[in-house]
């Protein structure tokens, strides 16, 4: 068994707190073989039943990435409408993707037919196979980190509309669109807390006790 000393963890730790949503790439290429590794410690996830419901598209489609950001910008106009004042002011002020310029990008599934697992836990908590998939999702984000790589989630998409773009299999179910390349700027708080968006709280507001 291994053993993991205070260093370890110490690094740990800068790790979790340096694991930031990236919306700002530089352009430069990522190598394939270190997207496969990223890939590879994803897939050691947990999951539900052993199920391994995730699926990676590797978006490289020139056409297929333009047509994804015309939708999320024609979805990101009604998000805005949707607010008033200077709320809806700071709003259109965020950087709310990186579609334009990260150059590895991956939307993520969650494959909802799958018979891997049998089916074990998910008759009583049938979301925990997408569960899964976020779990996936989060030690990529990690993953990437560690080998100096921003990661950017980007949730202002349509599920049916990306999964009609990407042609994908019926049963899967879209989770994410995921920007991944290097970081154009590095910061220790979120970007959202930053731009006044909101900050983050305390965690003794989110623990109860029975």
């Amino acid at each position: 068994m291994p053993r993991f000393d205070d260093a370890f963890f110490a690094t740990l730790v800068e790790l979790f707190r340096w694991r930031r949503d990236v919306r700002r790439f530089r352009p430069d290429p990522v190598p394939p073989v270190l997207v496969e590794e990223l890939l590879h410690l994803a897939d050691l996830a947990p999951s539900v039943g052993n199920a391994q419901p995730w699926r990676f598209v590797l978006v490289d489609d020139a056409a297929l990435r333009r047509r994804v950001r015309e939708h999320f910008l024609a979805v990101n106009a009604r998000a805005l409408a949707g607010y008033r004042g200077e709320r809806a002011a700071l709003y259109a002020r965020l950087k709310l993707e990186g579609l334009d310029r990260a150059p590895v990008q991956i939307a993520v599934f969650c494959d909802e037919t799958t018979k891997q697992g049998h089916g074990l836990g998910r008759p009583t908590m049938p979301e925990t196979l997408v569960w899964s998939v976020v779990l996936a999702i989060g030690q990529l984000w990690l993953a990437a980190r560690a080998r100096g790589l921003g990661l950017g989630w980007v949730s202002i998409l349509e599920p049916e509309t990306v999964r009609a773009l990407l042609a994908v299999p019926a049963g899967w179910r879209f989770v994410a669109w995921l920007c991944l390349g290097r970081p154009e700027e590095e910061h220790l708080d979120p970007e959202l807390e930053r731009a006044g968006w909101q900050t983050r709280t305390p965690l003794s507001a989110r623990i109860l006790r029975r």
